[in-house]
């Protein structure tokens, strides 16, 4: 088991580079641990122990020392977390945090340093076009991906008049944004609601009058727990085809029970993913910590042993920005996913699936694999990042 620092107690000597192979790899962490999305900052930290646990509690065969940090949901408390991790504490590596609007402020501070930040979750567009960064890489996905598969399946089962509902944050507006680039379809209303909001009557009151063929939501954590369990009270599930992403994971749907029977969606992993290393690391997050793993769990996972292969394409050593980026570039990883390698722009191109959630034999509500939507599918923005490494 390795070890995880909540607070910043490490000494002050600087780190050392190359690091040897009998020192320490400190790797910086940081995501919402408390307050209303802390559901899905515990599994990316939880998804990625798992990770460094499964590798012995090594990083490229050195033991590793993860510094967690909580950033509360807060953009300025995660930018300040990010300043200490690599000034005071000098971790070479910073990764997790599950909000874009947390991360576009923490990230600066993590490539103003020349230090490496691996997003295991949040790719906001700005991050993957002319903000990219040679320094910066997603394993997860870009933000806008996964609703433009939805507005492919929408326009693939004739949805004419879509109804589409969000939060209003860096997020909500990449994920509305990615749906209208594919589906062909009318808007009937775009709504966005406060970040945070827990009571939706009002807008499904304007939702019931309106009509429209089918609803797209975005709303995670406890967001959508809200969400989901006021609209089958007001009686709308069964009027309204519901449509979604990143709403209906493992980390909420405890939470939403069986109003989330049904629900669609569309994700680049699931739970349920016929593979065998996906198989593996669901059986051992299960035995470990005693529930289903989330997609956020699962990106934690991945980025641990990413971030183990690059190391060891190194030579265990983390010996400059440039080099680290270079290894995590050409490095053969295999993911939990499948088919799984960075575009130009460092951000992730993957097969995207559509997902329905149901119950297993053990009654447990998971999300089922349905079919596959679209395969080896890159983000719109990468044309826009000029870097001198880039090819294809």
């Amino acid at each position: 088991m390795f070890k995880v620092i909540a607070t910043a107690v490490v000494g002050l000597a600087l780190m050392q580079a190359p690091a040897h192979a009998d020192d320490t790899i400190k790797i910086g962490f940081i995501a919402s641990l408390s307050g209303s999305q802390a559901t899905l900052g515990r599994d990316l930290l939880d998804g990625f122990q798992l990770g460094v646990d499964s590798l012995g509690g090594k990083l490229g065969g050195v033991p590793a020392e993860v510094l967690a940090r909580d950033d509360q949901g807060k953009p300025d408390v995660g930018a300040q977390a990010a300043q200490k991790l690599v000034e005071r504490d000098r971790v070479p590596i910073v990764t997790g945090i599950n909000l874009s609007n947390v991360l576009l402020a923490a990230v600066p501070k993590v490539l103003d340093a020349d230090r490496i930040y691996l997003s295991i979750n949040a790719g906001p567009s700005e991050l993957a076009g002319k903000g990219c960064s040679p320094h910066f890489f997603n394993v997860a996905h870009q933000n806008d991906t996964v609703p433009e598969a939805m507005g492919l399946h929408l326009n693939q089962i004739g949805v004419k008049n879509l109804y589409i509902m969000a939060p209003n944050f860096a997020a909500g507006k990449d994920m509305v944004a990615g749906l209208k680039r594919t589906y062909k379809g009318q808007v009937a209303a775009e709504i966005y609601t406060q970040f945070g909001q827990l009571d939706y009557s009002a807008e499904l009151a304007k939702l019931r009058s309106v009509k429209p063929d089918a609803l797209f939501v975005f709303y995670p954590g406890g967001m959508g727990v809200n969400f989901f369990k006021q609209l089958a009270q007001a009686g709308l599930k069964g009027e309204i085809p519901v449509y979604t992403v990143f709403s209906t994971d493992q980390d909420t749907l405890p939470g939403i029970g069986d109003a989330a029977l049904g629900i669609e969606s569309t994700a680049y992993w699931s739970e349920q993913l016929d593979n065998p290393l996906n198989k593996k690391f669901v059986a051992d997050f299960e035995k470990t910590y005693k529930r289903i793993p989330s997609p956020r769990a699962a990106m934690g996972y991945d980025g641990a042993r990413l971030i183990d292969a690059a190391l060891k394409q190194n030579g265990g050593k983390f010996v400059s920005a440039d080099s680290f980026a270079k290894a995590l570039r050409t490095v053969d990883f295999k993911s939990i996913r499948g088919d799984f390698k960075f575009n130009t722009n460092n951000f992730p191109i993957q097969d995207h699936y559509l997902l329905k959630v149901e119950k297993d034999a053990q009654g447990r509500l998971v999300n089922t694999v349905v079919k596959t939507i679209t395969t080896a599918y890159a983000d719109a923005y990468a044309g826009q990042c000029k870097m001198a490494h880039a090819k294809p």
